[in-house]
């Protein structure tokens, strides 16, 4: 019997983010999570800030990859990050909690595409994030076995 997409994707975000120091130390809060789809938020905080006053664009980009990262793995094999870009549309500011929607978009062999909106707390996108994952063997639950 197959396990529950929900439940399966719901299960290896938790194990995920119980080792994702990178976004819990920028501040990230996982929201949602279900079958080739995050949502993960970040609050823009001083010390993300360039020189123009507005928010880095490496912590957006870290953000989409966040996300990126917990819709390629809700499957239960481990994947991780081949290829990335990102196109920034407008900058994040001080204090905005910026909000990144992974979807998958198709699953190709050991190959997956996923595109990333980042949008600022007015609705409106602020990068458009597009990663090619690859499978990378093993199973993201320990007990869960390759190919289950």
């Amino acid at each position: 019997m197959a396990a529950d997409p929900q439940a399966l994707a719901e299960a290896c975000a938790a194990a995920l983010w119980a080792e994702d120091r990178a976004s819990q130390g920028l501040g990230i809060a996982l929201l949602r999570v279900g079958p080739g789809e995050a949502v993960l938020t970040m609050r823009v905080r001083e010390e993300m800030t360039n020189g123009h006053g507005t928010c880095h664009g490496g912590f957006i980009f870290a953000l989409a990859d966040s996300a990126f990262a917990f819709a390629c793995n809700a499957g239960g094999q481990r994947a991780v990050a081949q290829h990335c870009a990102v196109t920034y549309l407008q900058p994040g500011r001080l204090g905005e909690i910026l909000t990144a929607h992974a979807v998958e978009r198709a699953r190709f062999g050991r190959s997956g595409l996923y595109d990333v909106t980042v949008r600022n707390e007015a609705g409106e996108p602020v990068a458009e994030f597009r990663g090619q994952s690859r499978l990378a063997g093993g199973a993201v639950l320990a007990s869960r076995q390759d190919g289950d």
